[in-house]
């Protein structure tokens, strides 16, 4: 039976709204693909350069701990540590099983281990006191140069004007490999180093306390405060002007560029106030001004996700507006709130503009061991180390942004699991 004019346009349109979703369908399929992609990449390029930076090469000698030289005043304290001769007692060992004599091959012998060799044989004096007067093995970690040299980023053949060991350098390299002196090994530096221009010595340790310290100071404040302003502000404020002007500042607060907040802490808390610089109290009041619009909104999303008969049953049986809201409404939506201050940590831990502003890219050795001590923090490090030209701190600052956005994806499912922990069902 031939088709109506009718039926003909109404299979035609039905054809082409059906086109129509298929092609849709196919873009939106081909833009999470490409999104994964790129994700891929980034992600492969990240572990490829931050995988090598958890390893270094180690050089294994025989030393002998002669506790006058280490220890000339007795004592075992941190000055008579210093003024030991615990640096030229490795040199002396490096020597001896180099066999080198002259002037240039003794300079290029000393120059193969890092500047920190004497530190980590102090150290290892000060926990092992027991193996003082006797010839122990100690591994020192090599220099940026000869590290490189066995990555393969210096080679032999090139011409010795044009790379950064010398032909007697990599001849001693080869001989220590030839004995099997050389290890590579998980880097200690990394995780327990902090701060330092020898690459191989720098590690993350004082970043991350200084991160947490940062967090903490964030937490203890943008929480208790944000969620008291949802609460208010969804539960307590008259609906006027008034609240419409703060729920507007809010909302445009949260999308402020976090330099912004920088530079506010700069201008108050530390040009107002006189508060010093690069502290883990100060980022943390910085980053706690940036995450309150992020925590506030959620909060309040969370408190108008309960439903409203929760509120009128506990009127009804007589609780107060506030008893209402705080047995009841609140206890609800806490599992709301936790997650996007959660969120808002997490996005605290990854900033660096803000506490730019404040000093916290400062060069800072010591570890902080309270929020008034100077320190500074992950993503900072991160950033610091990006601008140092050895190869190792390339391998590293790959390494130490794999740890961030491992701590990243570990808030982040921490949120997922305790709201799934805590919700309730009603």
């Amino acid at each position: 039976m031939a088709q109506t004019r009718t039926e003909k346009i109404v299979i035609d349109g039905l054809k082409a709204r059906q086109t129509k979703e298929r092609n849709f369908k196919f873009f939106g399929i081909f833009a999470v693909a490409l999104a994964i992609a790129f994700l891929a990449i980034l992600l492969i390029s990240i572990c490829s350069k931050g995988l090598p930076g958890f390893f270094q090469y180690y050089a294994t000698f025989e030393v002998e701990l002669t506790r006058e030289r280490i220890d000339p005043r007795g004592d075992m304290s941190d000055q008579s540590l210093f003024e030991g001769e615990a640096k030229k007692i490795i040199n002396e060992a490096v020597l001896e099983f180099t066999g080198a004599k002259k002037r240039n091959e003794r300079k290029a012998a000393r120059s193969l281990l890092s500047n920190g060799s004497d530190l980590r044989l102090v150290n290892f004096v000060q926990k092992n006191t027991d193996k003082l007067n006797s010839i122990q093995k100690i591994k020192f970690a090599l220099d940026d140069d000869a590290d490189s040299f066995f990555r393969g980023y210096i080679k032999k053949e090139t011409p010795e004007k044009q790379r950064r060991l010398n032909d007697i350098e990599i001849n001693y390299l080869e001989k220590m490999n030839e004995a099997g002196i050389i290890t590579y090994e998980i880097s200690d530096y990394l995780f327990f180093g902090s701060a330092s221009r020898n690459a191989e010595m720098a590690g993350i340790k004082g970043a991350f306390i200084g991160s947490m310290l940062t967090l903490a100071v964030c937490f203890l404040i943008a929480f208790p405060l944000g969620v008291a302003t949802a609460v208010y502000l969804e539960e307590f404020a008259p609906k006027n002007k008034f609240t419409e002007l703060i729920e507007i500042n809010i909302n445009n607060l949260a999308a402020v560029p976090s330099v912004v907040f920088g530079i506010l802490g700069l201008a108050i808390f530390i040009n107002l106030f006189g508060m010093p610089r690069s502290i883990p109290l100060i980022g943390g009041l910085v980053l706690a001004l940036m995450t309150l619009p992020t925590i506030i909104i959620s909060s309040r999303a969370a408190i108008k996700a309960v439903p409203p008969s929760i509120r009128d049953g506990a009127l009804a049986i007589g609780a107060s507006k506030m008893q209402a809201t705080m047995h009841h409404v609140v206890p609800l939506a806490i599992p709301g709130m936790l997650t996007g201050t959660i969120i808002g940590m997490a996005q605290a831990l990854g900033e660096t503009a803000p506490l730019l502003m404040i000093g916290m890219v400062a060069f800072i050795v010591d570890i902080p061991g309270s929020i008034t001590d100077p320190g500074t923090v992950l993503p900072v490090q991160i950033f610091m180390w990006a601008d140092f030209a050895e190869r190792m701190f390339v391998h590293k600052t790959s390494a130490a942004i794999m740890i961030l956005l491992l701590f990243l994806m570990i808030m982040n499912g921490g949120a997922v699991w305790l709201r799934r922990k805590l919700e309730r069902r009603w």
